[in-house]
């Protein structure tokens, strides 16, 4: 939104209210918050079911929304279980076009990780979305799955998402090439990458003597391999920070007690997280699970910092091999290891090298003027499709 303020768009927001909405002219268009957490048998149970499945209210209000404002195109982003494709065939029916950025995996998984339990999963491929039932892939809930599976047919059957959006935009080569592979047509989906301000990151290529892993502390992120590969690590001094918080973190602490070159920080931010991170020799980027385009990567980049990361999902595409960071078989405790020793042999020269070309990277092909004009691109595109119907 900032981006697109910044070279003289209106621009306006519309979502579901919470806690910490920033401030919006139209708020009071929103539909109210829904709690989801702990739905007990009853009517009340039955319409949120109904409103994460197909929202009424989303559609009245975006309805009522659309009599004060005209939007030239709309913007989509993560619309399922909240605003549902309900918002997106009032806009069809009033021929608006909508663009949407494809965060995660959610139009071909009912869980939108394509994972069950510790490993990546596709049995849903092909619309057998009863899979995610007999997983339990959502929460480990039979109820749970069952409404998100149901959601997953019903928008698929109905053509929700194919029909209503002009075209989507893919953050990965990784992610448009699997929902390509998943039945999706080429032409509906186009690559724009992330983009990152990098003025706002203060570059430092000297580093001190640890290693750094930042966000979720939960299975997918791969950190109980991380773990076991710094143990097999035969360097004393180095160190390894884990930062950030979650389901797993007192299971990882306890895992991690025998060795003490290894310091869980917990959630940080602002400073505290900046400093951090640009002190680090380098970032390790663990996951086991097809991760889209990481932010993390960027930030890392962008402080000049190297990236030693999962081959799996999009993360390869970012990382040059050898000369902004180093690559290591996904959920391979040997191989991990081995390429953090790897890593540590370098030179402090080559170290610094390195973040200097991470730097140039996320300069030249991450930046937000790149970023903007695709954007346009894509949108004007979605308004000469309109156009032609």
């Amino acid at each position: 939104m900032a981006l697109l303020q910044s070279n003289k768009h209106i621009v306006n927001a519309f979502a579901r209210k919470t806690s910490e909405d920033i401030p919006s002219n139209y708020s009071d268009f929103f539909p109210v918050d829904m709690k989801t957490d702990s739905l007990s048998p009853g009517f009340g149970a039955l319409r949120t079911m109904m409103e994460i499945l197909y929202s009424s209210e989303s559609k009245k209000q975006l309805d009522e929304l659309l009599k004060e404002i005209s939007p030239d195109v709309v913007h989509a982003h993560n619309i399922y279980g909240r605003l549902t494709t309900s918002v997106l065939d009032l806009l069809n029916k009033k021929n608006i076009p909508v663009v949407m950025t494809l965060h995660d995996y959610k139009l071909i998984c009912p869980n939108y990780k394509l994972m069950y339990g510790n490993r990546v999963c596709e049995d849903c491929k092909g619309g057998k979305y009863y899979n995610a039932i007999l997983n339990k892939c959502h929460k480990d809930s039979l109820a749970a799955s069952a409404i998100y599976s149901f959601e997953s047919w019903f928008n698929s059957f109905f053509n929700k998402y194919r029909n209503n959006v002009c075209l989507f935009i893919a953050p990965s080569q990784f992610l448009r090439a699997k929902f390509i592979e998943f039945g999706w047509s080429s032409k509906q989906i186009i690559y724009i990458p992330n983009y990152i301000v990098s003025q706002d990151f203060l570059p430092n290529y000297v580093s001190e003597n640890y290693l750094i892993y930042i966000g979720r502390l939960s299975g997918e992120k791969g950190i109980t391999t991380l773990i076991q590969a710094f143990g097999k690590v035969d360097e004393h001094n180095i160190k390894l920070k884990i930062v950030g918080d979650g389901p797993e973190r007192e299971c990882l602490e306890d895992m991690s007690k025998k060795d003490n070159r290894i310091q869980f920080t917990g959630y940080l931010s602002g400073k505290e997280l900046s400093d951090v991170t640009r002190n680090a020799r380098a970032i390790v980027v663990p996951s086991e699970w097809y991760e889209n385009a990481p932010i993390s990567i960027l930030e890392a980049f962008a402080y000049g910092k190297p990236v030693v990361g999962a081959r799996i999902g999009g993360i390869p595409e970012m990382i040059n091999e050898g000369k902004d960071g180093i690559l290591f078989e996904s959920g391979n405790v040997d191989d991990l290891a081995e390429k953090i020793t790897v890593f540590l042999s370098y030179s402090n020269s080559r170290i610094v090298e390195m973040g200097k070309a991470a730097r140039e990277k996320a300069e030249e092909n991450y930046n937000p003027v790149m970023h903007y004009e695709k954007l346009i691109d894509v949108y004007q595109k979605a308004i000469s499709m309109k156009a032609h119907i």
